[in-house]
């Protein structure tokens, strides 16, 4: 077999656009939480954001929908993600743009929220701890300062490619990117390379809420009749809930997969490309089948179909700890909690979606401890200067399925700014060397507390 064409470039000096005690990738729930708290606490901070817009997954990929800012503890729903959250939600609603919490499932709630106003609430949270703004910049490289230590981000958008020089790095990017970059080792799927399967999520207008009534009950009957039909789904079940106005809905429904009939890999270029065109395809045919079957929506026209695939897995860094399956079910507990993931299992497999529960009665969430958030490289060795955290954090491919979603992601930013902020701390100058795995986690957690983080310490 030839080996792959390729072209040799000249060699270029990269001139550095900024330094900064800071770099956040990715502007989801754990970039934001992430950046926002490293600028309150008074350390210069950059995000970095592939899209105009922050949100990630929420906004991006149209989401709408906050999941895992609550649990159901010993069978009483309530929230227990707090903190930069709590600051995010309040700015959201503001805008008039947040939905009272709903329950799902009769078991756990889950809170609605408009796009645009997220969009904004955001924007406002980082400017008001001053934190500068990149959009429309992808990471393409790191340069090390030695095996364990970043000494730069790579960076290219419309004023051509740079290096942004920082202290501490904080990888939000979802797919890991600049973990990658620095020598991180990953995983991908299951123990057959299953990831979750993506969901291209879209929303509909000028539906007629009164004859919808609790369509996110009736829909999926409609569906069951429509399969004795010979009608085909791309999996089992509907989630079709109203946003803050009742004649738009969101709708949950598709599933992307490959020629293989895996889920679509996002990150290969070609696969995703072909994973948009399908998920568009796939909103437009639900649509019809809405149009014509469900009550209320005979008049409704689809109004969004977001910017990308709503994509669940990629690459999940490796860390000093993977949290697990075992550890969502039996409600774990961790010494070195940094906050709680109150979600259940939620295993988007191949034409279904598994859902998989603490047992009733328990306090209903795991801690998610601080050694998920520290990278190590192949050999086992820390990463010095970089925390990873969101859905590439170090979790199972099953424990990633629950503390994916945007609560946990929350938690994981907050502590992982909050922790770039304490390396800084403990060095002496602003050249000094700033270990982030190295903190005292017992004053990470104070730190947290204080700024009205929960650590879940209180329930058994």
């Amino acid at each position: 077999m030839s080996a792959t064409p390729s072209i040799t470039e000249p060699s270029r000096r990269t001139p550095v656009v900024g330094e900064y005690d800071v770099v956040v990738l990715g502007g989801g729930p754990a970039g934001i939480a992430a950046a926002a708290v490293a600028g309150q606490h008074g350390r210069r901070v950059l995000l970095i954001e592939r899209y105009g817009f922050l949100g990630g997954m929420g906004t991006a990929a149209g989401v709408t929908n906050f999941c895992g800012l609550h649990a159901n503890v010993h069978g009483d729903i309530r929230q227990v993600v707090h903190g930069v959250a709590d600051d995010l939600l309040a700015r959201i609603d503001r805008l008039g743009g947040l939905n009272a919490p709903h329950v799902v499932f009769g078991k756990i709630a889950a809170q609605a929220y408009d796009t645009a106003a997220f969009k904004c609430a955001a924007d406002d949270l980082l400017l008001s701890h001053k934190v500068d703004i990149r959009f429309h910049t992808l990471a393409v490289g790191v340069v090390m300062a030695s095996r364990t230590r970043i000494k730069a981000l790579l960076i290219e958008d419309k004023s051509g490619r740079g290096a942004v020089l920082a202290r501490t790095f904080i990888d939000c990017s979802g797919d890991g990117d600049l973990a990658v970059f620095a020598g991180a080792a990953f995983e991908k799927g299951d123990e057959h390379g299953n990831t979750l399967y993506p969901t291209m999520m879209f929303r509909v207008n000028n539906v007629d809420a009164a004859a919808a009534g609790e369509a996110w009950r009736s829909i999926p009957a409609l569906m069951d009749e429509a399969e004795k039909r010979g009608v085909k789904f791309p999996r089992k079940g509907a989630i079709v809930r109203p946003m803050k106005h009742t004649a738009e809905w969101r709708v949950n429904v598709t599933q992307v997969k490959n020629a293989s009939g895996r889920a679509v890999d996002a990150t290969d270029a070609v696969e995703l490309s072909g994973g948009e065109i399908e998920g568009r395809r796939q909103a437009i045919e639900f649509f019809e089948f809405l149009r014509c079957e469900a009550p209320g929506f005979a008049d409704a026209y689809v109004v969004d179909i977001p910017p990308q695939l709503g994509v669940r897995e990629t690459r999940r860094i490796n860390g000093r700890y993977q949290l697990t399956a075992d550890d969502v079910l039996t409600c774990a507990s961790f010494d070195d909690t940094i906050g709680v993931n109150g979600w259940p299992i939620e295993n988007h497999a191949a034409g279904d979606v598994i859902w998989r529960w603490p047992e009733p009665g328990s306090r209903g969430f795991n801690h998610l401890p601080f050694r998920m958030l520290v990278p190590v490289d192949t050999q086992g060795r820390a990463i010095d200067n970089l925390a990873v955290a969101g859905r590439c954090a170090s979790m199972t491919h099953e424990g990633q399925s629950a503390a994916r979603v945007s609560g946990g992601c929350f938690v994981m930013g907050q502590a992982a700014g909050t922790a770039a902020h304490l390396a800084l701390a403990g060095t002496a100058d602003i050249a000094g060397s700033a270990n982030i795995a190295d903190i005292a986690v017992t004053t990470l957690q104070e730190v947290l507390k204080r700024d009205g983080v929960y650590l879940g310490r209180d329930v058994a």
